[in-house]
């Protein structure tokens, strides 16, 4: 076999699909185990912080790394290297397949797929790719600036990321997309320290991003949160803002492993045995769905093995539609496999591949959520999620950043932060009415992550625990 030519990328940042392709050749020709699997991640990441109404830190990084999957029948193991020279890309492949004879037999091992059809990842902005300190300044100005003059002290972060993705294997798989990905969140304090607001977006593409916005809601709500007065915990009927939404519809997807819901460890599992496919769980107005496709979205197409990721509906009008499997537990329970799995084998089932969550809504606004509230409480946000019962889906936070009385159809004061005990699912099951939805940056850190696609809601019963003195 005559080996292929020698490539050593070094000029751009984000690697084309056909220096990809030539790249994952040279590493399989030096590959002697029964089957490998090439994985190169080739990114581009700029940040810029600010605090104290000024830019605090700013940097640009890019790499491009690979990871080399050996293995022999059962046993398998990975090796990751940056080095894309000859010498570099002979050692990784050895290292590899050095761990891998030494690796333990994995039970639920899946062997490599072949050539698949993918649909192209709409996900790539220009406006992201090319947001360079200067333009990222400007956009921090748009909230400095007002917020020294009206006497409040603004931090935040800026991120955008430019990412190419390939998978190969020895069996003549190969998959390639690019994709982008930007956010921006803001904070905006009393110089006391009393009053808190936050603004927050995120978007494959730069341009859906209105930073001026964003500073002028958290300039608002700081200014509105000062003089917060204690109110008694209990069960409140709440208007939770599209962000604190985000923060917990997506812990639903996090629980549709179909092997966890059919061994009996989750909230999907059916009373009686098996799991709740058909079974209605929520207000029959909610849809979830992962479509990599869809505007909003714009994610990768394929998984971590390289199995294609397609629009997926996981519930319908209340109803389970669909859980998630890998491919070891789709085999074994004859089913189709709609995730990707661990590094090796199976045994992951990670929901949906990261290609994001959107959920349904309706016609309204957030304002006419509010004006539609005798009595509640309205929510930005949500922090220090953390779960309770799996079950149930159970998880216990904080609310944070501007929580608000709202008293015969309009916001009366602010009031304390609370500490919430509650279920996505019990929340969407007391759902009284629903906003457009809108993309939203639903990470706890800010940072970009899963794409997350909500409406404002307004429920009862959400239950609030406790009280909690920080802003």
């Amino acid at each position: 076999m005559t080996a292929p030519r020698s490539l050593y990328v070094q000029s751009a940042p984000i690697i084309s699909r056909d220096d990809a392709q030539a790249l994952a050749k040279r590493i399989l020709y030096f590959a002697t185990a029964d089957s490998t699997r090439v994985t190169i991640r080739s990114g581009a990441r700029a940040n810029s912080r600010f605090a104290v109404n000024q830019i605090s830190t700013a940097g640009d990084n890019s790499d491009t790394v690979i990871t080399v999957l050996s293995s022999f029948g059962k046993r398998s193991a990975t090796a990751t290297t940056n080095k894309l020279d000859d010498a570099g890309l002979q050692q990784v492949v050895a290292n590899s397949e050095k761990l891998a004879r030494l690796s333990p037999e994995d039970p639920e091992a899946m062997p490599e797929l072949g050539p698949q059809q993918y649909a192209e990842s709409i996900g790539w902005s220009d406006a992201t790719a090319t947001l360079d300190p200067v333009l990222r300044a400007a956009a921090i100005k748009t909230i400095t600036e007002p917020a020294r003059t009206a006497g409040l002290v603004s931090t935040g972060y800026i991120e955008a990321r430019g990412t190419a993705l390939a998978i190969a294997n020895s069996k003549g798989l190969f998959a390639y997309s690019r994709t982008t990905e930007s956010v921006l969140t803001t904070t905006v304090r009393t110089p006391d320290g009393q009053g808190s607001g936050w603004g927050g977006s995120a978007h494959w593409d730069w341009s859906k991003i209105d930073a001026a916005s964003l500073g002028a809601t958290a300039i608002q709500k700081a200014k509105a949160s000062k003089e917060a007065v204690a109110i008694e915990p209990g069960r409140y009927t709440v208007v939770l803002e599209p962000t604190a939404v985000g923060n917990l519809v997506q812990l639903i997807a996090g629980a549709l492993n179909a092997r966890n819901a059919d061994e009996g460890r989750s909230f999907f599992t059916k009373p009686g045995g098996g799991n709740k496919v058909g079974m209605k769980v929520v207000d029959e107005r909610v849809t979830l769905v992962t479509d990599p496709l869809d505007p909003d979205i714009g994610s990768n197409t394929f998984g971590a093995d390289g199995l294609p990721i397609s629009r997926t509906v996981w519930l319908e009008n209340g109803v389970v539609k669909n859980l998630a499997y890998d491919r070891f537990w789709a085999d074994k329970q004859g089913k189709v496999a709609n995730t990707s799995g661990g590094g090796g084998g199976g045994g992951g089932g990670g929901f949906g591949g990261g290609a994001g969550l959107k959920m349904n809504g309706g016609d309204g606004t957030l304002d006419d959520l509010i004006a539609g509230t005798e009595r509640g409480i309205l929510v930005t946000r949500f922090w220090y999620i953390r779960p309770v019962d799996p079950r149930t889906i159970l998880y216990t936070g904080l609310t944070r950043d501007g929580t608000f009385l709202i008293e015969k159809g309009k916001i009366t004061k602010a009031v304390k932060n609370f500490r919430f005990n509650e279920s996505p699912i019990f929340m969407l099951n007391n759902l009284e009415a629903m906003s457009r939805p809108i993309r939203v940056s639903a990470s706890e850190s800010g940072n970009t992550g899963q794409a997350i696609v909500v409406p404002a809601i307004r429920t009862r019963e959400f239950s609030f625990t406790s009280l909690s003195d920080a802003v």
